[in-house]
C-alpha cells in the first residue's frame, strides 16, 4: 500500500493545537480530519491510530519547543536573559486566547496512569526539559549570574513549577498583568536566590 503524501509538519502542528484545545479523549477524528486536512484512512496509514498521532505529535511539540528554548538563548547575551525571554515568551503563550496549555502537560493529565507507553514518553520529555533547565541554572552559577544559595536543580524544579502554574492560572482569567507580575517574582526569586 502507498504512503499517503502530506505536509507532515503541518499536520502534527495541526494535531498539536487540536490535541491542547481538546484534550486527547474529546478530539475525534472528524476533528483531527477538520483540522489536518486528512481523511481517517490517511491518518490511519500513516500514524497507525489517533494514539499513533499523538505520539507523532508529542514528539514534534518536543523537537519545536526544545529548538524555540535554544533559539531564544541563541539570542541572549546570558543565561540569565535567555531564562527571562524564556518566562516571557510563556507569559506571551498564556495571555494569548489560543494558547494556554503545554501538550505534554495536557496530555499528562488527562492520560497518566492510563497509558503506561504515553505517560513513560511524556515522563522522558519532561525530565529532558529539568535536565537542560538544570544545566541552565548551572551555567548561570558557575558564571555567577545567579547565587549559589539554591542547587540548580531545586531552581529547575522551582521554575518548572512556576510555567506550569503560570499555565493553569492563566485559565481563570487573571486580572490584566497578575501573569506578568508572578513572572517577575519568579525571576527576582531565581536571581536572588
Amino acid at each position: 500500500m502507498r504512503k499517503a503524501e502530506f505536509d507532515q509538519e503541518y499536520v502534527l502542528r495541526s494535531a498539536m493545537d487540536v490535541f491542547i484545545a481538546k484534550g486527547y479523549s474529546k478530539t475525534s477524528m472528524q476533528d483531527l480530519k477538520k483540522a489536518t486536512g486528512l481523511h481517517p484512512g490517511s491518518i490511519y496509514n500513516s500514524f497507525t491510530n489517533k494514539r499513533g498521532l499523538l505520539l507523532a505529535a508529542l514528539e514534534h511539540y518536543r523537537t519545536e519547543r526544545l529548538t524555540e528554548f535554544e533559539a531564544l538563548f541563541a539570542t541572549s547575551n546570558s543565561v540569565i536573559s535567555g531564562l527571562k525571554k524564556y518566562l516571557d515568551h510563556v507569559i506571551d503563550e498564556c495571555e494569548r486566547e489560543e494558547i494556554k496549555d503545554c501538550l505534554l502537560q495536557k496530555a499528562l493529565s488527562e492520560l497518566a496512569q492510563q497509558d503506561v507507553e504515553v505517560e513513560s514518553v511524556i515522563c522522558q520529555m519532561l525530565n529532558q526539559w529539568q535536565t537542560l533547565l538544570t544545566e541552565k541554572f548551572q551555567q548561570a552559577q558557575d558564571s555567577q549570574e545567579i547565587p549559589h544559595h539554591n542547587d540548580a536543580e531545586a531552581l529547575a524544579h522551582f521554575f518548572m513549577m512556576s510555567v506550569y502554574g503560570m499555565r493553569t492560572l492563566s485559565h481563570t482569567q487573571p486580572k490584566k498583568g497578575a501573569l506578568r507580575q508572578l513572572g517577575q517574582s519568579v525571576f527576582n526569586y531565581i536571581t536572588q536566590s
